[in-house]
């Protein structure tokens, strides 16, 4: 603990009197920190100017890193005969139908991705009160409802990552590891803070990006110029 106790203090060290950095002094001040002795992740928070609760506000959608995450993405797709075939010889991990649901209802969700064809769509509402909490209920906005089950397998176990607002109006998700480069990393969080800034609700007034963080697991967090990081579309972030 004692170890952990100096790197933390270290770290926070570093961090002390910096903020609203560009998108790359941020990046290499997270990697430089990031001394654990596993891979951390690199994750994003964005804390935005809506108000979830209400439909004409809600932030939602799916963005493919150009450099990937870095995570195995376990993906589980409800499907049945030809589609069934499709999901498995695209890579998902879990095909089935009922039998599936029943393994859900029983506890296990060995997966970070469901994805659903649209006739399983009545096997799959019954699991809503699991699935839901855990943001895996297959939804058609981001492409999870579909019958092109090898396109969304492909997408999922390929980089996309999905994002949603919570109540408070923040949007977290991984955009790579600390093992990326910060070209890499600086690539992944300005595709992500685009995505956001371009699913823009109709009901958000005033200013829609209020603050964007990045840190890694076990590192303290550090915020970056809402400029920087939306590159050429400054008016979006504040009206």
């Amino acid at each position: 603990m004692a170890k952990l106790g100096k790197r933390t203090r270290a770290a926070r060290e570093a961090f002390a009197g910096k903020e609203n950095l560009s998108v790359e002094e941020a990046v290499e001040l997270v990697k430089s920190n990031a001394k654990s002795k596993f891979d951390e992740s690199v994750e994003i928070a964005m804390n935005l100017g809506v108000d979830p609760r209400h439909a004409d506000q809600m932030v939602r959608g799916t963005v493919t890193l150009p450099n990937g995450t870095g995570k195995t993405v376990r993906v589980a797709v409800f499907a049945r005969g030809a589609k069934a075939d499709e999901a498995t010889a695209a890579g998902a991990d879990i095909v089935g139908a009922e039998d599936l649901m029943e393994t859900i209802q029983g506890g296990t969700i060995d997966f970070d991705r469901c994805i659903a064809t649209p006739d399983m769509m009545p096997i799959v509402g019954r699991l809503g009160k699991v699935l839901g909490p855990r943001n895996l209920m297959p939804n058609p906005k981001v492409g999870t409802v579909t019958m092109d089950v090898k396109e969304a397998v492909e997408a999922a176990k390929g980089g996309q990552v999905q994002f949603k607002a919570e109540k408070a109006g923040v949007v977290h998700a991984g955009v790579g590891k600390a093992s990326f480069s910060a070209e890499q990393l600086a690539d992944n969080v300005r595709a992500f803070v685009d995505a956001v800034n371009k699913a823009k609700p109709t009901g958000a007034k005033g200013t829609y990006m209020k603050k964007v963080s990045i840190s890694s697991t076990m590192g303290p967090g550090v915020s970056i110029d809402v400029l920087s990081a939306t590159g050429n579309a400054p008016a979006e972030a504040a009206e």
